[in-house]
This record gives structure tokens, sequence and C-alpha cells, in this order.
């Protein structure tokens, strides 16, 4: 295994494969968030289901976060390996992919995602993890000493956004996960070799996918900003 990571071509693909989890979860994670839109008691269950879960807890959120970490310093390293060798950037060596802007800048992208990932992960999952493991308060309501308070998940998504400076950087880092997606979709199947005649109808799909993901972010940040404002 270790022998895999040290191959070029083993490290791209692991790049890859994590890419794929994270794409899904993406769209896992922006569906959640857009339900807050239209109904907040359906948002309180589906968090708070997620929030107590077990499986979702304990299994599959240590994994996600494995997979963020294994992504962004897998990414750092490809590019400096890369930068090292040829003197050429992972992103440039992308075949036809290479003629774009983002393709060429993935590393500063992805350091300005990471950087909103550090936020995100400060706003909701720190405070999460306190309120459940550090407070004691595993319901999910507002108020643990008065548990017929109501769920508190829309209340804490919606304060979030209440800050202007803080809903503009979270708009902006979803354009640049949008432009980092746009390319990073592509690249991942290039890599597992499977474009083959295929390239324009993934990179329509990934053009796709860069689009309604971040549209949906933003839709969420914009809208409970706006109710806020509006109030």
């Amino acid at each position: 295994m270790s022998g895999f990571f040290k191959s070029s071509i083993g490290r791209k693909i692991a790049m890859a494969l994590s890419a794929f989890f994270l794409m899904v979860f993406l769209i896992i994670h922006v569906s959640v968030n857009m339900v807050s839109i239209f109904s907040e008691s359906l948002f309180n269950e589906m968090s708070h289901f997620m929030g107590t879960n077990p499986l979702v807890q304990f299994a599959m959120q240590p994994v996600l976060i494995f997979g963020v970490v294994f992504h962004f310093v897998m990414g750092f390293i490809l590019e400096l390996k890369n930068k090292k060798a040829t003197g050429i950037g992972y992103a440039k060596n992308n075949g036809g992919a290479n003629s774009t802007w983002m393709s060429r800048n993935m590393i500063y992208s992805g350091l300005v995602v990471l950087a909103f990932l550090g936020l995100h992960f400060y706003d909701f999952w720190i405070h999460e993890i306190t309120v459940k493991y550090v407070g004691g308060d595993m319901t999910g309501l507002i108020d643990p000493e008065n548990l017929n308070s109501g769920f508190r998940y829309y209340e804490e998504l919606s304060e979030k956004f209440h800050d202007h400076i803080r809903t503009i950087f979270y708009v902006i880092s979803f354009i640049l996960l949008g432009l980092h997606l746009g390319h990073g979709f592509t690249s991942a199947f290039q890599s597992m070799g499977v474009t083959a005649g295929r390239k324009k109808t993934l990179q329509t799909i990934g053009k796709a996918y860069a689009i309604v993901i971040p549209l949906g972010f933003i839709a969420v940040a914009l809208y409970h900003h706006l109710k806020y404002v509006l109030a």
C-alpha cells in the first residue's frame, strides 16, 4: 500500500477517489441545507437525526473529516512533488484542461476553500461537538433545561448568516468552490482513466455540478441573511 501512494499514478487515483467521496457529500449537504428554506421543522428533524444517529456520528463523520484532510493534503503533496520534479504544477499536466486559469491555480482556490472549511467547522462542527459532548446536551434542543423549547438547529444555521461580513465571505468561498469543482470534477475522472470518448459529456456534467452545488449553498446563505435583514 505504501508503494501505491509513492507512485504518481497511485497518488492521483487516491486524490480522485477522495474527490468523488467529497462530491457525493456536497450533494447530501446542500440538499439538507436547502430544506431550511422550505421547512424549518423538516430541517430540524433531518439535522437532529444526523446529529444523534450513532452511524453518522461515529462512523461516517470521522470518515468525512479524514476525507477532507486527505484530499487537501494529497493535493498539496501532488502540487509540490510535480513542481519539484518538472517545475510545472500538477494542474498544468492535465491534458486538454491545462488551458484554463482554474486548472493552473487549483492550489490557490484549494487554499481559500480550505480556509472556508476552517471557518465552517468552527461555526458548526466544533459548536455542535461542544454542545453535545462537552455540554452533555444530546437532545438537539435550544435549552437543555427545557426539553420542550424546540429544536435548535434551524436557529443556529440562521444566526450564522446574520453578520454581513461572514455572509459575504461564505458567498465568495462558494463561488471559489464552484471554480474549484469545475476543474476538479473532470480531472478526477481523468485521473481514473475513464474520460476516453466521454470527456465533453463529463465536462458538461461537471460544469452543471460546479454551478448548481455552490448556488444551492449561496441561496441558503442569502435567504437566511435577507430574512434577518428584512425582518
